[in-house]
């Protein structure tokens, strides 16, 4: 056996003495272990690395690991581990530009906790029931289009405190997976997304109290359906704020059921940041043949081009989304409707919104809920600015100290629930303009 996998062993082996006692038949260190006991995975004191703690963890365990930056892909497919960083900013998985993922996670009930991910080719922390995803191969034109391949979700994970910079796509994605929660998490420097879910239907994710700055979008749900809740992120100081939308690379077509609430979408409109998005420059929020969707009192202000826009893609029109009770201030146009192809919106609907500036004029009363769902939306267009020139994701502004995981040191494993507990929109507020700004490089006022 080589020496790499004795000393990790050895140390296994000695950790579930300390728990389980000194009983046994002599077989393994596996045969020795009582059904359900737990154990604590320290790296590098009982694994030299990561990647040789998690090969050995079992359902239940914790790997928790010390400050030091860690040159490697962590891959975890046992379920119900927990990864778990001593500081969020001393704990570094560090691709050096030579990996495609930092984090992949492809089994259930995995959670993601304390620590940086970034460096690398494509995502900080991957998420996925997706064979090829997991894998780091991506589809047609980019995306991860399976084929003729049936859709396999990974079913329950968290992703709670951790700080995602300078990835070639996504910060922090989560594809062909459900039950999940993505929180207290910063990302920045996503050439794609800060944040992005996909191909999942129904979700039953939620994404919270998250900042997502100088990326090219900071939150993207392309192809995510039903019970997919968006609420009290802060969404400030990327080139385009959030859009939730259909995209043909990937299954589960067309995109509907999202809640977006109680967010802070402010000032997207940042140079210092990668190009990808030059399309959008200055949106806010947008909604690109998506359907069914709720935006609901969330605050939009000081976006350059619009607040909030929607459109169609080539052939899938927005049908039935509600603009409710939102505040727009500042922004070069609150909401547009635009559908510059024959695919056009319907049932598109506002009510009770603070605003300033509609295109086309009076959207407000010619398109107030309820609308007839057959009703055809109005749309027009207007003048956006130029989108400047970007920088490679690889010279963003490096992140500011994030908070730290409660009790790092002391928790215990995290239970992730099989199904999380969805947010009461009727609960969630218009935020203050400062939301999380103490988290934040960029400052929206």
């Amino acid at each position: 056996m080589p020496r790499l996998a004795l000393r990790v062993l050895a140390a296994v082996v000695g950790t579930l003495t300390l728990v389980a006692g000194c009983g046994g038949d002599g077989g393994s260190s596996r045969a020795r272990r009582p059904a359900g006991a737990q154990v604590t995975i320290r790296v590098p004191a009982d694994a030299p690395t990561i990647s040789d703690a998690v090969s050995v963890a079992r359902p239940g365990d914790l790997v928790l690991v010390s400050p030091g930056v860690y040159h490697e892909s962590v891959k975890i497919d046992r379920e119900h581990v927990t990864l778990r960083g001593l500081s969020r900013d001393k704990v570094v998985i560090d691709g050096r530009l030579r990996q495609p993922n930092g984090v992949v996670v492809s089994a259930p009930g995995v959670a993601v906790e304390n620590l940086t991910v970034r460096n690398n080719t494509q995502n900080g922390v991957l998420v996925t029931g997706s064979a090829k995803a997991a894998a780091g191969l991506p589809g047609a034109s980019g995306g991860y289009d399976t084929g003729d391949e049936p859709v396999t979700f990974l079913k329950s994970f968290l992703v709670s405190h951790v700080t995602a910079t300078r990835n070639g796509l996504y910060g922090i994605y989560a594809f062909s997976a459900q039950n999940g929660v993505i929180e207290h998490s910063y990302a920045s420097g996503g050439a794609d997304s800060g944040i992005y879910v996909g191909q999942c239907k129904p979700c039953t994710i939620v994404v919270r109290d998250n900042v997502a700055e100088l990326n090219a979008v900071g939150y993207e749900g392309t192809n995510a359906s039903e019970d997919m809740y968006v609420v009290g992120n802060r969404l400030a100081g990327n080139r385009v704020g959030l859009t939730t939308n259909s995209d043909h690379q990937e299954k589960l077509l067309p995109q509907k059921g999202s809640v977006v609430a109680g967010n802070l979408i402010a000032a997207n409109q940042q140079t210092a940041t990668p190009e990808q998005a030059d399309g959008g420059w200055g949106t806010g929020a947008g909604i690109d043949g998506g359907s069914g969707n709720r935006f609901v009192r969330n605050r939009i202000a000081g976006n350059s081009t619009a607040g909030l826009v929607i459109t169609a893609t080539a052939d899938i029109p927005p049908v039935g989304n509600q603009i409710v009770d939102n505040t727009f201030t500042g922004n070069g146009v609150d909401v547009g409707w635009t559908f510059p192809t024959a695919t056009r919106g319907r049932g598109n609907c506002l009510r009770g919104n603070e605003l300033r500036t509609t295109v086309p004029a009076r959207l407000a009363t010619s398109a107030a809920c309820p609308a007839p769902a057959a009703s055809s939306s109005p749309a027009g267009r207007w003048a956006a600015p130029t989108a400047p020139g970007g920088i490679p994701f690889t010279e963003v502004a490096p992140p500011a100290p994030q908070p730290q995981f409660p009790d790092a040191a002391t928790a215990g494993a995290t239970v992730v629930p099989p199904v999380p507990a969805l947010p009461r929109t009727e609960d969630i507020r218009v935020p203050p303009a400062d939301l999380l700004a103490a988290n934040a490089r960029v400052r929206t006022s």
